[in-house]
């Protein structure tokens, strides 16, 4: 199980997701609505991105017992790891003006990188991280 293939995120509101990820990050995807019941966008990396209604997926979980649907952190981050301290400022402006909140703005941090936080309109939280330890290849 060294493998993950899919992320999904439950979203309250699937077309400002859409938008947010799509219109606004640039995400790909061959789904030319912004109403579908669920949503794959593609990453250079090959794993999907899934967006999916959040009440939809509690109840897709456990049908008779779905699990709760809380508001906030839930401990999880995304992160999206690029090649230069300059990269972490174009993501996080394209983030901004995309309508995320910026949660921290760039800054150097204690293991010796760089990063910053945003969040997404369904309060996901996104770190983008320039870590001169790892080189991110375009494959």
């Amino acid at each position: 199980m060294n493998r993950i293939t899919i992320i999904c995120l439950g979203v309250e509101n699937m077309e400002r997701a859409i938008r947010f990820y799509k219109d606004g990050l640039g995400f790909q995807t061959k789904e030319t609505r912004y109403d579908p019941p669920v949503i794959f966008f593609d990453t250079d990396q090959g794993i999907k991105l899934e967006l999916f209604p959040v009440d939809l997926l509690a109840k897709d979980i456990n049908a008779d017992n779905p699990p709760p649907i809380r508001p906030g952190f839930s401990g999880i981050t995304l992160a999206y790891n690029v090649n230069s301290k300059e990269e972490v400022h174009q993501i996080i402006a394209l983030a901004r003006e995309s309508g995320a909140v910026i949660e921290k703005e760039p800054q150097d941090v204690f293991w010796g990188g760089y990063h910053a936080y945003f969040s997404d309109p369904d309060g996901y939280y996104w770190e983008v991280a320039y870590n001169p330890e790892m080189i991110v290849e375009e494959d």
